[in-house]
């Protein structure tokens, strides 16, 4: 069954539940001890200014939120952090840290860490090789598989960007699985499986905002994969995948309209072949970067905006 034969999700209600730093943005959420997680980075820009740290709050109605953790290193911009759950039952943090010098790039790494309850965490650890972003991880028995984006020439980031597919059992060790062939500068990529046990891929490209974003598939060991444009151009992307193999995604829209190019934050029903909006929440400007949870008939969905002047943290609620 199709997503088309699906009852269509309808927004019930947005909520502001951060706004304390000057910058909040790239969102994460999870649903893990019986209560909500959401993180993002804290700044004074989206890029530049003060370096960016890490910030865990939690909630255990989606409506009162709380400060659990906050994540910080000298000299280290942190950003784009994402959540996953172990097989052992521990909660898996990753995220870049990026340095600069004099606002040059300099190198990044990512970093990972680990939590039984949420709030006391393990050390930042690093993984992988520098320059490496591994943007987000997917756990599927008992293995996780992320992509990983860098600069062909770290001296040079006008030149193509390079992914990565790697898969680790513990989230410390990585083994490199692929490298794709994408053109038009490949970069952040959510990995889910169908129901077979495939892999389902979407990947943004960034030469051009006209530039679509890639759809991909491929069976195990998910080394030969075919590709498929999704229509339209996603920053940030996420997408779930049901049990009936219907699939919703989240992302930025750029709206080219006679007033200039718009960004919102959408929802969009997802296939192989397309990605379709379906509801544009309220956002703006520097936007977009959901966390999607659906849980007891309902679609959790975290994301940020700056379209009420300060970029602040917001999170929807959907039911179908």
């Amino acid at each position: 069954m199709g997503f088309d034969s699906r009852p269509k999700p309808q927004l019930v209600s947005v909520q502001k539940i951060w706004d304390h730093s000057p910058h909040n943005a790239l969102t994460d959420l999870i649903y893990f001890n019986e209560r909500w997680w959401c993180v993002f980075r804290e700044s004074d820009a989206h890029v530049g200014g003060r370096d960016g740290n890490i910030r865990l709050v939690v909630s255990s109605d989606g409506v009162q939120w709380t400060s659990a953790a906050n994540f910080s290193e000298n000299g280290v911009d942190l950003r784009d952090p994402k959540l996953s759950k172990t097989p052992e039952g521990l909660l898996m943090l990753l995220a870049g840290g990026t340095i600069y010098r004099n606002k040059k790039y300099v190198s990044r790494q990512s970093l990972v860490a680990f939590s039984e309850n949420g709030n006391d965490w393990s050390p930042l650890t690093p993984i992988i090789a520098p320059h490496e972003w591994l943007w987000r991880l997917t756990w599927h028995q008992d293995k996780a598989y992320g992509v990983s984006y860098r600069h062909s020439d770290p001296n040079d980031i006008k030149k193509e960007w390079i992914v990565s597919l790697f898969e680790t059992s513990d989230g410390l060790n990585y083994h490199k699985l692929i490298v794709w062939d994408i053109p038009g500068y490949p970069s952040e990529t959510t990995l889910r499986f169908l129901p077979s046990g495939d892999m389902v891929a979407l990947v943004r490209r960034e030469k051009h905002l006209q530039n679509q974003a890639w759809i991909g598939v491929s069976t195990p060991p998910f080394i030969a994969w075919k590709w498929y444009p999704a229509t339209l151009h996603v920053g940030g992307p996420n997408f779930l995948i049901f049990e009936d193999q219907s699939m919703l995604a989240g992302g930025r829209l750029c709206l080219i309209s006679p007033y200039g190019l718009r960004e919102k934050t959408m929802l969009a029903s997802m296939d192989l072949n397309e990605i379709t909006p379906l509801i544009l929440l309220p956002s703006g400007g520097d936007c977009s970067y959901p966390g999607m949870v659906f849980r007891e008939g309902e679609l959790w969905f975290s994301y940020y905006s700056s379209h009420e002047g300060r970029t602040s943290i917001y999170l929807a609620r959907f039911k179908f």
